[in-house]
Parts: C-alpha cells; sequence; structure tokens
C-alpha cells in the first residue's frame, strides 16, 4: 500500500508540475489576466474537471505561479548574500542586487507577474506574504550584520519623517535604528524600480551599458542605508 501511495504522490507532483509549467507558457504568450484554466486542460490532454482536483480555480492556480516566483527570486537573494565573494557589507548588498536583477532578466513574464501590473479580479491570499518577504529579509539581514559589525552609519532622519519611521521600524526590524529601516524601505522599493525600468523598457534609449548603471545605482542605494565601502 505504501508503495501505492508513493507513486500516486509522485504522480501527483508531476502533473502539478507539468500544470504550472504549462500555465507559465500561457501566462508568457497571453498575459496573466487571460490565463485559462480550460487552456491548460486542453494543452495537456486533460478534461478540465481533472484539472480542477489540482487547481480548483484560476486563482488557485495563480497564486501558486506568484507563490513560486516569490519564493525563486528569495532563494536566488539568498543564495547570493551567502556565497563567497567581495568581503565588505556593501558588496554583499550589491552582489544581492544583481542575483535580483540576473533573475527578473531570465525570468520576465514571472517578473512581470509579482511585480507588474495587478491581475484584473486577483486578490492575492495570506499564503504569498512570506514568499513575497524573502528579498526584503535578505535586505534587512545585511543591514543586520552591519549594525552588529558597528559598520552602517545611520542616514539623516527629519523630524517630520520620524513618526512614520518608528511605526515602520516596530513592524518590519524592530532592532534597526529608524534611519536605517526607513531607508531601507526606500531602497528596497528604487531597486524594484530599476529592474522593472529595465525590464519594462523605460530604459530604452536612454541607458545603453545597463549592467554598470545599475551597478553603480545599487551601491548608491546601499551607501544611502549606510553601508561603507570596504565596511
Amino acid at each position: 500500500m505504501t508503495s501505492v501511495q508513493g507513486a500516486r504522490a509522485r504522480a501527483r507532483i508531476e502533473i502539478t508540475a507539468a500544470i504550472k509549467d504549462e500555465a507559465r507558457t500561457q501566462l508568457a504568450a497571453e498575459g496573466a489576466a487571460k490565463l485559462s484554466l480550460r487552456a491548460v486542460a486542453r494543452e495537456l490532454g486533460m478534461v478540465s474537471s481533472a484539472l480542477y482536483r489540482y487547481f480548483p480555480s484560476r486563482d488557485d492556480l495563480l497564486t501558486a505561479l506568484i507563490v513560486d516566483a516569490y519564493d525563486a527570486v528569495g532563494a536566488a537573494a539568498e543564495r547570493a548574500c551567502a556565497a563567497d565573494g567581495p568581503s565588505g557589507h556593501l558588496a554583499r548588498w550589491t552582489s544581492v542586487c544583481r542575483a535580483v536583477r540576473a533573475w527578473a532578466l531570465a525570468h520576465p513574464h514571472e517578473y512581470a507577474l509579482i511585480y507588474g501590473s495587478p491581475v484584473p479580479g486577483y486578490s492575492a491570499p495570506q499564503d504569498t506574504v512570506g514568499p513575497a518577504s524573502r528579498v526584503g529579509l535578505v535586505l534587512i539581514g545585511l543591514a543586520r550584520d552591519a549594525l552588529a559589525a558597528d559598520a552602517i552609519t545611520p542616514p539623516p532622519l527629519t523630524e517630520e519623517l520620524r513618526p512614520e519611521a518608528e511605526r515602520l521600524t516596530a513592524d518590519v526590524a524592530p532592532d534597526l535604528p529608524p534611519a536605517v529601516a526607513v531607508a531601507l524601505v526606500a531602497a528596497w522599493s528604487q531597486l524594484f524600480g530599476l529592474i522593472s525600468f529595465e525590464l519594462f523598457g523605460q530604459f530604452n534609449r536612454i541607458v545603453e551599458e545597463r549592467q554598470v548603471f545599475f551597478d553603480e545605482a545599487a551601491g548608491r542605494l546601499g551607501r544611502a542605508i549606510g553601508l561603507a565601502p570596504g565596511a
């Protein structure tokens, strides 16, 4: 009985993977708004009722694709942070930013799914929150490491922004100075702004040496939170 159950579990894993692979193909061809369970089933030679046993609705399939995408870019950031490479907190920061950009360029349609326009009629469930946090947690971890090493200088913080900075700090990183926490959130949003501008064509006929431009911009974001070269 155990071997039968194991075979069924493996078959379910394989079919689930095939469904998601076909959905990603449709995502690239038609966009998330036109993703159709019936079309996925047709391309896989399945009847719709069989596919519904794996994903009861289009939104369930979208959620699975979104979670996979967030997990993939998060894993890329985590590997870059943990890898042996140039020493220094700013260098690690830049390596993480490069890894996120590299993943986005290699998976543009999945990137668009999680950082592009919202899918009409879709509301992301709580299941997506943890995976969506992974890149941000890597950046927070880098700031914590730098703070523990006395290698970060908190940037200036205006009195007007202080209440929001303190609230934000309590929510996302209570062990960081408010000035660092609010600068981190700004840097996180600007990182994805840089990548989106490149991926969605806003840099066309403007920025030519994009790797060099990105590396410089990523380094500036790291310095904006207080990291110093060679720290």
